[in-house]
């Protein structure tokens, strides 16, 4: 069974550690208009969906459920500006966010390049062995969408870039 759109925006509501009230602020209806999408006692109006998926960094189709391709190696002539994507890296033990990273990939570059490193990353047993400069060459080499997952025991590490 599929999840339902009220419980996705609640689900990405909290992941961005928001209230309703502060959603419903700065989407400009009411905390109760938010409660009842999330209820899925109503829908929120069409109009709203793209400040909706904008403020969760999500697109619409992932709002109601649809996955994304797992991995997409691009042409050159179909490639994404690289400066453009987000590098995401999620961190789940036990169905808990833990971890969720969202970086625009030029402040990767920008970190990799001054030698500065990410505590949620180098400071994580599972996740500090990940190579940011690799990343970052398979992204130039039209890599796109789910790059690794790695599943052990009851912990979930997904890196993409979107």
């Amino acid at each position: 069974m599929s999840e339902s759109l009220g419980k996705k925006i609640s689900e990405l509501r909290k992941e961005k550690n928001l209230t309703q009230e502060g959603l419903a602020e700065a989407l400009g209806v009411s905390p109760q208009a938010v409660s009842k999408w999330e209820n899925d006692l109503s829908c929120p109006d069409i109009m709203l969906l793209p400040a909706l998926a904008s403020l969760f960094d999500v697109s619409i189709d992932e709002l109601f459920g649809k996955k994304q391709k797992e991995t997409v190696l691009l042409p050159p002539d179909s490639r994404k500006n690289p400066d453009e994507l987000l590098l995401r890296v999620c961190a789940r033990v036990d169905d808990d966010v833990k971890i969720v990273l969202r970086l625009p990939m030029p402040l990767v570059k920008t970190m990799l390049s001054t030698g500065l490193t990410m505590p949620q990353i180098s400071g994580n047993d599972i996740l500090k062995e990940l190579d940011l400069e690799k990343v970052l060459l398979l992204v130039d080499n039209g890599l796109y969408g789910k790059l690794l997952e790695i599943e052990a025991d009851d912990v979930l590490i997904e890196v993409a870039v979107e």
